[in-house]
């Protein structure tokens, strides 16, 4: 059982500012982590420093318990599948999945059977005597995590493995990436990816990283939790606005009264009850209302806030819509999923807000524990 370990790691380049700023967290044994976040934020550096292909420039990286910063990359107990395959042209598919384990200098009958296990898992025999040019880029990739598995690794390291795939060899390789880990038992496995469908569908927990300007922020954790923690229960702003697509709806408010666990606000002229704690929302102090899509209901359902609104735009995406709205009183468009029949541009519609569906975030831009999480904490 492989559990990683990070104790207040942070990545500097020279005299410049972090890249990674206080990574502290604990990947559980056996456990799909993925860390995403905007460009530029640490990602790949992350998984470059599991496996020693970066130094750590403070604090420390365990790996079931043991210090690894000074360990040698061959060393770690790691493997590691690219994004651009890094298959030898000139060896064969068995060969591309041996070499590894041949520069270890394992016995010859062992290291047939490994690949050969690997093989299977991957679905990868009756390709075995191929050569790289003579497999779709969907069957490298799978090359090259058989090559990863032949080495019986305590961790997996993921980086963006996917991106070279067109829409259709992603969905079915992140299928074929689930069940394996799956198989594999308690191996730890770091995937990164920009993908937010990767991210949901293949973690068991997610790592958001923050990038920007401020470099008090940039690199460190905005959140870590299920995807379905950080979809439904943001801790902020941030988190909101990129876990989700289409992203959250926002629209700035005004605190007309707060309890412990209620607010009432002003959003659009009307008053909205939000159960919510309130006691990080300050009057006057640029506190901001967030709806998730999905989330809003077409006609005057009962208990919610009622608004008027006129269809700008219409996407038909099949088995759902998403219709873009501009909203009296409120500046800028909104977005609504619904899988009813939709209107077309020009039509006038009345939009409810349900108080358990709103996210209400303070100046800062962190959010208010809902009523509902409070209760569970207790």
């Amino acid at each position: 059982m492989s559990r990683l370990q990070f104790h207040h790691v942070h990545k500097r380049y020279g005299d410049g500012p972090d890249t990674i700023r206080d990574l502290h967290l604990e990947l559980p044994a056996g456990a799909f982590s993925v860390f995403i976040g905007p460009s530029g934020c640490g990602k790949s550096t992350v998984l470059r420093m599991i496996a020693g292909l970066e130094d750590i420039s403070e604090g420390e990286i365990r790996i079931d318990g043991a210090r690894v910063n000074e360990v040698a990359p061959a060393q770690r107990g790691v493997a590691m599948v690219f994004q651009s395959y890094a298959l030898y042209p000139h060896m064969t598919v068995a060969e591309n999945m041996a070499f590894g384990l041949k520069v270890m200098k394992l016995p010859s009958d062992q290291i047939q059977a490994r690949v050969r296990e690997a093989a299977r898992m991957l679905q990868l025999e009756p390709l075995l005597d191929r050569l790289p040019r003579e497999l779709s880029g969907g069957q490298r990739q799978r090359v090259a995590i058989g090559r990863a598995i032949v080495k019986e690794p305590k961790v997996f390291l993921f980086d963006e493995p996917l991106s070279n795939l067109d829409a259709g060899l992603r969905g079915q390789t992140r299928v074929e990436i689930a069940k394996l880990h799956r198989q594999l038992g308690q191996v730890a496995a770091v995937y990164v990816t920009h993908d937010q469908v990767e991210a949901m569908t293949l973690a068991d927990q997610i790592v958001l990283l923050r990038a920007g300007d401020d470099a008090r922020k940039h690199g460190s954790v905005a959140q870590v939790g299920t995807p379905m923690t950080l979809y439904h229960r943001p801790n902020s702003r941030f988190v909101a606005e990129f876990i989700g697509s289409p992203p959250m709806n926002f629209s700035p408010i005004q605190l007309s009264s707060a309890e412990d666990r209620f607010a009432r606000v002003k959003l659009g002229g009307q008053l909205l009850d939000a159960q919510v704690d309130a006691r990080r929302l300050v009057p006057d102090a640029g506190a901001s209302l967030g709806i998730r899509p999905e989330h809003i209901r077409l006609g005057e359902a009962p208990g919610a806030a009622h608004f008027a609104a006129a269809v700008e735009h219409v996407e038909r995406l099949g088995d759902a819509s998403l219709i873009h709205v501009s909203v009296q009183g409120l500046d800028g468009l909104w977005v609504v999923k619904t899988d009813q029949p939709a209107p077309r541009p020009g039509d006038r519609l009345s939009l409810s807000l349900l108080p358990s569906d709103i996210h209400l975030f303070d100046a800062l831009g962190w959010a208010c524990e809902r009523t509902s999480e409070l209760t569970e904490q207790m």
